[in-house]
């Protein structure tokens, strides 16, 4: 039948860093415990002393979907030893020593993220929830009332721009709307973007409408796995800027060769300790 609850037994995890930073969007902090969807599932997650306690609405055989999200095989040490030796580095690292990349579905990364522009990460979890309730598949929760799956490809794509404006996208409907029908209509080449090259998956999806290289490059690291790309928004150049170059003005060109050269092949988990670090202890000016 399989087990409502597991324990998987992995050390140096922040659960809370790795859900509250940004990358995904499904997920509520209730007490000492984590809600959320992952694909047609609702799982809740509680870090416990041998690792993390997960708890399944329905009984469930195969946890490897869950080990696969959280990435849980990872070997952290290795991407930690490859960071450079620097002050703001070591300090974000210090900071939250177990923050982790989670690997998310392909689709729903790429539409938060064509959601994301502009808001901030509460405001980008409500239009999600908004547009789940509404266009989502319900699936059983841990409580009474259901959750729900993210929409998909087709639903959005059936919808029309009103529609989606009514769950409070503004000028991300039409965005979100454009990117679901060209998938659809095969004017990029969606299935083959998990074998591409970092380079070519990005150029791939940077032909969708409403999606620039920052938005790419969220979608290849949190759910393609490309984990030396550094996405680069407005916050992480005000951070680049704050900590490495206080005393002189760099363009955002400068800063952008300064990402692709200086962080080693895990930039993109450099970029995600720097990005929460900063956005947590820093006031980003």
């Amino acid at each position: 039948m399989g087990d409502l609850r597991k324990t998987f037994h992995v050390r140096d995890y922040d659960l809370d860093a790795t859900l509250s930073s940004g990358q995904a969007f499904r997920w509520q902090q209730l007490g000492q415990a984590w809600e959320g969807v992952i694909g047609g599932r609702w799982v809740r997650l509680r870090l416990t002393k041998g690792g993390i306690a997960a708890e399944a609405a329905k009984p469930v055989r195969d946890w490897a979907w869950l080990e696969h999200y959280l990435q849980l095989h990872f070997d952290l040490g290795q991407a930690l030893a490859t960071f450079p030796d620097d002050e703001p580095m070591q300090n974000a690292v210090g900071t939250f020593p177990g923050l982790r990349l989670l690997r998310q579905d392909y689709w729903e990364c790429l539409a938060s993220f064509i959601l994301s522009a502009t808001k901030q990460i509460v405001q980008i979890r409500q239009m999600i929830t908004l547009l789940s309730k509404r266009y989502g598949e319900p699936i059983a929760s841990g409580g009474d009332d259901p959750a729900f799956a993210f929409p998909t490809i087709e639903v959005i794509a059936a919808c029309v721009e009103k529609e989606l404006r009514e769950c409070k996208l503004g000028f991300r409907a039409p965005n979100l709307l454009g990117a679901a029908r060209d998938i659809l209509d095969e004017k990029i080449d969606w299935q083959r973007l998990p074998t591409m090259t970092s380079s070519d998956a990005r150029e791939e999806l940077m032909k969708l409408r409403g999606v620039g290289q920052k938005i790419a490059d969220c979608v290849l690291l949190f759910a393609g796995g490309h984990q030396e790309v550094f996405p680069v928004d407005v916050w992480i150049e005000r951070a680049l800027q704050q900590l490495y170059f206080p005393k002189r003005r760099l363009g955002a060109k400068q800063l952008r060769k300064f990402a692709d050269t200086h962080f080693g092949p895990y930039a993109g988990f450099a970029q995600q300790y720097l990005f929460h670090h900063a956005r947590v202890h820093l006031k980003l000016k």
